[in-house]
């Protein structure tokens, strides 16, 4: 992996973790929200960064900081198909 990759890796991971200590302790987030933030520009090039924000979220879960969800109940990264949201690890 190349340096910038990883830095790009990282600055999901902290968006991530930024946008959630900006919430509630039990709030959830969108990818979305993650990818637009990460971003920043005014056009739809965060579509872009959806499937490396769902790779940093996996990250985060394997560290312990946060939990991928689906109706409400934390499910497995692997197996995760369809809308997710992220929240803090409980």
């Amino acid at each position: 992996m190349a340096h910038s990759d990883r830095e790009a890796d990282r600055r999901v991971e902290r968006t991530i973790l930024e946008l959630l200590d900006r919430r509630g302790p039990t709030a959830t987030i969108c990818p979305a929200e993650v990818a637009r933030a990460a971003y920043g520009g005014d056009d739809d090039g965060w579509r872009a960064l959806m499937e490396p924000v769902r790779r940093a979220a996996r990250r985060l879960v394997d560290a312990g900081q946060v939990e991928i969800t689906q109706s409400g109940r934390p499910v497995e990264p692997a197996t995760a198909r369809g809308p997710i949201r992220l929240r803090r690890a409980r």
